[in-house]
């Protein structure tokens, strides 16, 4: 049966490690799927800590943009994490720093991607950021990617 679920919160509030216990009651082998660009060192230290924490009965995946490309029929899997997923669309669609990229266009493309990941028969824990909480940001990409994300 499908299944999707929705994990939200702030940065840092235990998003991902509740989305990752809710997992293991539904399945002894859950699959971890992660969208995120490793960029730096501390971030890749942090992906690390995550990977050690869930031991060894995950499945772990990479895949920045196209998540549907995995077949997950009857998998319980955990999407980590939803803004970091669209940020990927949104940056690529950013062809220099002065330019603000077409949102409509990175919805559609997302849009898309999240409706054939979801046509798979398996249950989905999307874990999100809570992102429209923190003011207005003074940099327009910013503020269209917050927007983007419905802030």
């Amino acid at each position: 049966m499908k299944h999707v679920i929705l994990i939200t919160g702030g940065q840092r509030s235990g998003k991902s490690a509740y989305a990752e216990q809710l997992a293991l009651r539904l399945s002894p082998r859950p699959v971890y799927l992660t969208t995120a660009h490793i960029g730096d060192d501390e971030f890749r230290e942090r992906v690390r800590c995550h990977r050690e924490r869930r031991g060894d009965c995950w499945t772990n995946l990479k895949e920045e943009k196209y998540l549907s490309q995995y077949d997950l029929y009857n998998k319980v899997v955990v999407v980590d994490c939803i803004t970091l997923w669209c940020t990927n669309f949104f940056y690529d669609r950013l062809e220099t720093d002065r330019e603000l990229p077409d949102i409509n266009a990175a919805l559609r493309e997302i849009k898309a991607e999240f409706d054939q990941l979801t046509a798979q028969e398996a249950t989905f824990i999307f874990v999100t950021n809570e992102i429209g909480s923190g003011g207005v940001s003074t940099n327009a990409v910013q503020r269209r990617f917050t927007d983007m994300e419905g802030g």
